[in-house]
């Protein structure tokens, strides 16, 4: 890749930063760009471009027939009125509705709808019902919001999951009712209600300081906690998207995109085209073995000027590149924005990724990222600014960060208009995850590009939760070690987590790509040596390495929806894995480095 080779069609937000340094060590940021948030009344907000945008395609997703189904944006805003006038009729102001919905048109219309009726939304992964076991995750969702109104997606499982949980009290919604044993409202009798001025009125009455949804964490470390956002909270994210990216992202046009709505990302990315007034496709695949062939296919057949993805659909989506003209061709055609987030990029993937952009159009396409989480509504720190480093950027505007050191590295901290008040009756919770100045503590660490240029970005160094002790109390840097070696073991390598606190050596459990060779292992174990050979002492070496023979399971918190791993999850999950890869002797499978 050349350095200069021009960013393709690229608006970059000036960096105007304000640094402060504290006599401790910490280290202050912020933007000195002004926040310009927009009307924090969505419901309003999105009802006036829906009358602009007319018969203009809204949301698209693929019919049982594989071709697109086309949702206009004046059908949208009739339909969200009719389910806005329903839940007036039907659920008291205050209270909660559960949404179990895969990205579509109820996931899109009930979701302002809500919002418009005074209800507190609480997007939930359907993945919750479809678990099986005892559903604990779902049961504490249920207890926790006291619902008084469910929807659920038309699946048996989904539905025997909803009468399990869900109590006689509540009104169960549903695409078919004839899933269910009990009564349950037809989602067709509520989107042809018929809306009345009391519409107008309860939009007008919204207060956008309250707690408009519950936002569900990964609850990587046990039950998923639940954060309180406000519609001002959601207005402020998005504005802060719309000056950091926005005209290079072109929200106004089409977007393809598989990310969750129920989850932080896929829901600002949500918000902000029915904001500006463009088209989602909803891409049905996802960066796992067998549902990323769907995402490919999309891929092939709608040109975007924008990608949204995380660190291993970009890993999936390069190999996948490399043998396919074609999609290279449309994936490039258009592009001049992609954004990663849920995880640190690494290098060698973005570096990849720039090649081929280069070799396709002559140009680099600006990579960024949307650094953020749950309890700060979704990405709110961006690569803004010409770079060819990996990174997590700098604030947006309205971000103030604060960097604690924290060895050689610092701990992030965050404060703003879009971050949370708090988690619901969680507040021992919610008073440790701010600091005495109201900071959020997001338990992730930073360095930057160059300390004597702050104005570079900062670079992702890790998390404190994944970090841990070796039996000699030597400590494990979890997220630089893991990207290192993911690195290192490319391309046969598609995942591996680090194992394992108070063991007396590291330890690697890994997964193979599908087309990968059947010596594998033994491959592995020689690339292991090699990367040993540039590591000081025994926290960065590894020992010894396995191979999964199952894939991560998103229904048992192996893999959260966004593609993701949870370390923790895979290693308590499969104890079967781990105590044979520190057996006194290698056996089948696992190999001495």
């Amino acid at each position: 890749m050349s350095d200069a080779a021009p960013f393709r069609e690229a608006e970059f937000l000036p960096v105007d930063l304000d640094v402060q340094r504290d006599g401790d060590g910490t280290i202050r940021l912020k933007s000195r760009v002004p926040l310009e948030v927009g009307d924090a009344n969505l419901p309003r907000a999105i009802a006036a471009r829906a009358l602009t945008m007319g018969e203009k395609s809204a949301v698209a997703w693929r019919g049982a027939d594989g071709e697109w189904v086309h949702l206009r944006y004046d059908v949208l805003k009739r339909e969200i009125d009719a389910a806005t006038q329903w839940l007036i009729d039907n659920v008291p102001r205050g209270r909660t509705m559960i949404l179990m919905a895969g990205n579509g048109r109820a996931a899109a219309v009930l979701t302002v709808a809500a919002w418009g009726a005074g209800v507190i939304l609480c997007p939930v992964g359907p993945a919750y019902g479809l678990a099986g076991g005892e559903l604990l995750r779902l049961r504490h969702v249920f207890a926790k919001t006291d619902p008084v109104i469910v929807y659920a997606d038309p699946h048996p499982a989904l539905a025997a999951a909803v009468e399990a949980v869900a109590g006689p009290d509540v009104t169960i919604l549903a695409p078919d009712p004839s899933l269910y044993t009990r009564e349950a409202v037809a989602l067709e009798d509520v989107l042809a209600t018929a809306p009345t001025d009391a519409v107008a009125a309860s939009i007008e009455a919204i207060d956008p300081d309250a707690v408009a949804s519950y936002m569900l964490t990964s609850g990587s470390t046990g039950l998923p906690k639940l954060v309180e956002i406000s519609l001002a909270n959601f207005a402020a994210n998005s504005a802060q998207g719309l000056m950091s990216i926005g005209r290079a992202a072109g929200w106004g046009d089409m977007m393809l995109d598989w990310l969750p709505w129920h989850h932080a990302a896929g829901a600002g990315l949500l918000r902000a085209t029915l904001l500006n007034g463009g088209t989602i496709y909803v891409d049905g695949g996802k960066p796992m073995p067998g549902l990323f062939e769907e995402s490919l296919r999309n891929m092939r057949e709608i040109p975007v000027a924008y990608v949204n993805n995380v660190p291993l659909g970009y890993a999936m989506l390069v190999d996948a590149m490399e043998q396919d003209p074609v999609l290279r061709a449309t994936y490039f055609s258009k592009l001049r924005l992609m954004l990663y987030g849920g995880a640190g990029l690494p290098q060698h993937v973005h570096d990849r990724l720039q090649q081929m952009a280069v070799a396709e159009t002559g140009h680099r396409i600006h990579m960024t990222t949307g650094y953020g989480m749950t309890e700060s509504v979704s990405g709110c720190m961006t690569i803004h600014f010409p770079t060819d480093k990996v990174g997590i950027g700098l604030p947006a505007p309205g971000l103030e960060v604060k960097l604690v050191r924290h060895d050689d590295r610092y701990e992030v901290r965050l404060r703003g208009p879009n971050v949370m008040r708090g988690y619901l009756d969680e507040p021992a919770k919610t008073a440790e995850a701010f600091d005495d100045e109201g900071y959020y503590r997001t338990g992730d660490l930073a360095v930057f590009h160059d300390d004597a240029q702050p104005g570079a970005g900062l670079a992702f160094a890790g998390r404190l939760a994944e970090e841990f002790k070796l039996s000699n109390g030597t400590w494990v840097y979890g997220g630089q070690l893991r990207e290192a070696l993911l690195k290192a073991l490319a391309p046969h390598v598609a995942e591996l987590v680090l194992c394992d606190d108070n063991r007396d050596y590291l330890g690697v459990l890994a997964w193979a790509k599908p087309d990968a060779p059947d010596d594998l292992l033994d491959l592995v174990a020689e690339q292991l040596r090699v990367f040993n050979a540039g590591q000081r002492g025994g926290s960065a070496t590894v020992k010894r390495v396995a191979l999964f023979d199952r894939p991560p399971n998103p229904g048992a918190n192996e893999m959260s929806d966004k593609g993701t791993i949870n370390r923790r999850a895979v290693l308590d999950n499969r104890p079967g894995d781990l105590e044979r890869l520190y057996a006194a002797e290698p056996g089948d499978g696992v190999r001495a480095v």
